[in-house]
């Protein structure tokens, strides 16, 4: 089996997902660069790998895999044994799935860079602004249902699917200017996942495209 190649760009969630997978995974993988900001994902040589220009792209083994979840759910079927993602009863897993479903449905695709580039028409401010009421609502929901279901991690004390969509969010939340403080369940996560070598090494500030001035110095 070929290395697999992942397509994706440093700041994308989607992309950050993913990483966390393949790190979880034990999956040794290659990363190519697509600079959202530059426009290569409207190239015409990536348009041919991915029509929906957007990342990440996961060629393995030839398949091109696309949507984040999808992939995260592909590799989890595909190593079932490495770190499974998912409890072993239906109805744990359909909790899971709802908090995964919480951001990756509710929340992040709605304060993605196309839609609050439209929204904001330039303006940083209308931009920002948006994109923390977004976030702010549906964390106002996550939070209650963490609450519910947390132990260590989002669903008890073992790592699921949940935690790994959560930091990429956090991430994007302190950017926009979510205070955190308010969701006191959903940062207690994040501060322990951001603990874990597997999570440290996928996240934003560690990547090859990471620019020099947001990358963390010292641990």
């Amino acid at each position: 089996m070929s290395k697999p190649v992942l397509y994706g760009y440093w700041r994308s969630s989607c992309t950050w997902r993913v990483r966390i997978a393949l790190n979880l995974k034990g999956i040794d993988y290659e990363y190519k660069v697509v600079n959202l900001l530059t426009g290569d994902h409207k190239t015409p040589e990536y348009l041919a790998l991915n029509p929906k220009a957007l990342v990440p792209l996961l060629d393995f083994n030839g398949k091109l895999l696309t949507e984040s979840v999808a992939i995260m759910e592909y590799l989890d079927e595909k190593f079932p044994d490495k770190n499974p993602f998912f409890p072993k009863s239906p109805e744990d897993r359909a909790i899971v799935r709802s908090l995964v479903c919480a951001i990756t449905s509710n929340i992040q695709p709605i304060q993605n860079m196309r839609i609050i580039k439209h929204i904001g028409q330039g303006d940083q401010d209308k931009t920002a602004a948006f994109a923390r009421h977004v976030i702010d609502l549906g964390f106002e929901g996550l939070e209650k249902d963490l609450q519910k279901t947390a132990g260590k991690y989002a669903f008890g004390d073992t790592i699921t699917m949940a935690d790994i969509v959560i930091p990429a969010q956090v991430y994007n939340a302190l950017r926009f200017g979510v205070d955190m403080t308010k969701f006191p369940t959903i940062w207690r996560i994040y501060e322990e996942l951001e603990k874990i070598p597997e999570f440290v090494k996928a996240d934003a500030w560690h990547q090859p495209d990471t620019p020099p001035t947001e990358r963390k110095t010292s641990e």
